[in-house]
């Protein structure tokens, strides 16, 4: 039992951590709630699903037009849309939100309410022994690409010319503008990667995963609740309370599989309880002062 929650929590919570990150990484340098990041998530399922099972595409062709998709649809709403208002907080959240909403009905009129999933899945199947513990390959794989990709993220804003130009403006955009910094450009590009990370925990899940144009809606309460959970706009904060967030799931489902229907309740709950003794999250003080 204990070794089955591990794996499911690492599971679970790698799938989040990747999601959390790329909404945390566009709030914490852009400043922009942005509501439809998990509509975007449920889009690129969508798109692979299409390309994968009705069009018949190769597996690597079809991730790799999903991806692509998903992020210049991402660039494109925030160049033509946030771009314009992300000064204004308010008019950006209900402008996200009614993007959400756009798409849920594109994809409603377009693929029906049916229950999708990608099938045959797309990540290695079958199971391996670990210390007398059966696990499925498709776990490893989600935990080992999870990391990779953290790993990945973490040394492209600390060691690269693009990740010091992303942290200078998500500290203080004026100062990075004088400092010949392109402060739009800069925010598209992380618009560019929050998507893109959308997009991959789509893959990572889509075999495991069925999908409908609502979907959305239940993921954006979770993420939410890591984001707000770890501290936001911060990315190791959004990491650990994915964690921690995945973990309450966990217990829930696998100690009262009877009550499994309200995971999104108990996920709420632990963010109720810590913001409650720290409102600023885990890694924050106030949430203004959020850095990367």
């Amino acid at each position: 039992m204990v070794a089955r929650i591990i794996i499911l929590t690492l599971t679970s919570g790698s799938v989040y951590a990747v999601l959390a990150s790329g909404m945390s990484l566009v709030f914490g340098v852009a400043h922009i709630v942005n509501l439809a990041h998990t509509a975007f998530y449920v889009l690129a399922a969508y798109l692979l699903w299409y390309f994968f099972n009705v069009l018949g595409l190769p597996p690597a062709a079809s991730v790799a037009i999903t991806l692509a998709a998903t992020t210049v649809l991402g660039m494109l709403s925030y160049r033509f849309l946030l771009d314009r208002v992300r000064q204004h907080a308010q008019v950006v959240l209900l402008l996200t939100i009614a993007l959400a909403l756009l798409i849920q009905e594109i994809l409603l009129g377009t693929f029906e309410a049916h229950l999708r999933t990608v099938y045959p899945p797309l990540l290695p199947s079958g199971t391996v022994s670990i210390l007398g513990v059966t696990v499925q390959i498709q776990q490893l794989v989600i935990i080992g690409a999870v990391a990779v990709i953290m790993v990945g993220l973490w040394l492209f804003l600390q060691r690269t010319k693009a990740g010091v130009a992303i942290r200078a403006t998500a500290n203080d955009a004026e100062v990075a503008n004088l400092m010949g910094i392109s402060v739009s450009r800069t925010l598209l590009m992380v618009m560019a990667i929050g998507t893109a990370l959308a997009g991959v925990a789509a893959i990572l899940i889509s075999s495991t995963w069925v999908f409908h144009p609502w979907a959305w809606s239940t993921s954006l309460t979770m993420i939410l609740a890591i984001i707000v959970l770890g501290g936001l706009g911060s990315l190791k904060g959004s990491i650990l309370g994915a964690y921690i967030i995945a973990l309450a799931e966990t217990l829930l489902i696998s100690l009262a599989p009877g009550y499994g229907y309200l995971k999104t309740a108990v996920g709420l709950a632990a963010m109720i309880i810590v913001l409650s003794l720290r409102p600023g999250g885990l890694f924050g003080i106030v949430f203004e002062e959020e850095k990367l």
